[in-house]
């Protein structure tokens, strides 16, 4: 129950009226004194619990955007808004509807950015957030003069686009098959009519004359989406110190390979730059030969060169169909069964592919999370993009 000011005020007078004695004196004298420290011991207890929740806030501020600045979603120009709008909006759980604690907090906040340089040719950035306010006390603290409790936090973080980053060697396995020249949902604008191309069953077709409207096909997009996590992977190793690609083409066989080597080049010039959709559907061959690239003592050695004692190994396994023998699906399986034991991470993207050949590519995938069911051209290039997101993902340290 809250005593108010004016109760304590009565009752010291009622007291302080007793003629029973010293004792009565002593307890007029103290009663005030107690309820003061009640309020102070409670203020305190709060002061602590809004603290730890404002520098939690304030940790969580410098981070998002420190981490929004490493993959280019932020600017160093509204990084301060962002990481500001971050406290507040963390805080307004427990403030509440505390106008003037708001306002308090909004005041007190900054954050400062800076970026330089790094010696592998990247960009680091640091974030310092300081946050702070004035806690309203309760009645009891205020009978001893306290208006308030000043609460503040700071917290600093850092990252960057080559600071403490892994080495890693990826294997990118693309069909080429020959459903891979239908269409997808986007119209090509760059053409007015084109040979277009239909399945009947198992078998594909092409069409007898010109069609309009053009649309993109399939093994188009899959040159644009591969482009697009290469591109990633150059610019989070721009010096091409750590990443080392590869890619293999294939069908019902594997029609082109290129071995892995430092940075994107020789997989954009060897493989994707020429792929051309033919031929059938056999997974097997092309997992088996990604496998034993990642995993080979070759590529540790390589890695080793660079001063890269420890490397991450992916397989990235596409397909838009199913294999023409079943046979083919278990020797697939029990090569990516082999590839997980041995530490690679796989990713596996189904390009409008039948539901054989999605659950194939679900089964091989590290975990559902590593499994892509794209449908559409858009889909399929956000799925790539995801993957070289994730495999060249910035390393943020918080720093107390």
């Amino acid at each position: 129950m809250m005593i108010s000011g004016s109760d304590i005020l009565r009752s010291f007078k009622k007291i302080l009226s007793d003629k029973a004695g010293n004792f009565g004196i002593m307890t007029a004298l103290a009663i005030p004194v107690l309820a003061a420290a009640s309020g102070v011991a409670i203020d305190v207890t709060n002061m602590s619990l809004m603290r730890s929740q404002l520098q939690e806030a304030s940790d969580a501020a410098a981070l998002a955007t420190a981490t929004a600045l490493a993959n280019g979603t932020a600017t160093t120009s509204n990084a301060q808004d962002l990481a500001n709008n971050f406290v507040l909006g963390q805080m307004a759980n427990y403030i509440g509807n505390d106008a003037n604690a708001t306002a308090a907090l909004k005041a007190g906040t900054s954050t400062t950015v800076t970026s330089a340089a790094n010696s592998s040719g990247g960009t680091s950035y640091s974030v310092a957030v300081k946050a702070s306010y004035n806690m309203p006390v309760n009645g009891m603290s205020k009978l001893l003069g306290l208006q308030t409790m000043a609460i503040a936090a700071t917290s600093s973080t850092t990252s960057g686009t080559a600071i403490q980053k892994s080495a890693l060697s990826m294997e990118i396995a693309l069909d080429k098959s020959g459903s891979m020249l239908l269409n997808t949902e986007v119209v090509d604008t760059t053409q007015n009519s084109c040979i277009q191309y239909y399945t009947d069953g198992v078998y594909l077709y092409q069409y007898k004359n010109p069609i309009s409207p053009c649309y993109i096909k399939k093994i188009a997009a899959l040159k644009t989406a591969v482009g697009n996590l290469l591109d990633q992977l150059d610019a989070a190793d721009p010096k091409s110190q750590y990443v080392r690609t590869a890619a293999i083409a294939w069908s019902s066989q594997v029609d082109s390979s290129s071995n892995l080597d430092w940075g994107t080049k020789s997989t954009r010039s060897n493989v994707v730059s020429g792929l051309n959709a033919n031929g059938g559907t056999e997974s097997s061959a092309p997992m088996t030969l990604a496998y034993n690239s990642v995993n080979s003592t070759g590529e540790a050695t390589e890695q080793g060169k660079k001063g890269n004692a420890t490397f991450q190994k992916f397989i990235v396994l596409m397909t838009d169909g199913e294999n023409n023998a079943t046979s083919s699906d278990q020797k697939t399986l029990d090569t990516c069964k082999a590839a997980k034991a041995a530490g690679v991470q796989i990713y596996t993207v189904a390009f409008m592919a039948p539901t054989r050949g999605q659950s194939l590519l679900l089964s091989c995938a590290s975990s559902p999370s590593n499994y892509f069911d794209v449908q559409q051209m858009s889909d399929l290039v956000a799925a790539f993009k995801t993957i070289g997101a994730q495999a060249s993902k910035q390393l943020t340290l918080l720093k107390k």
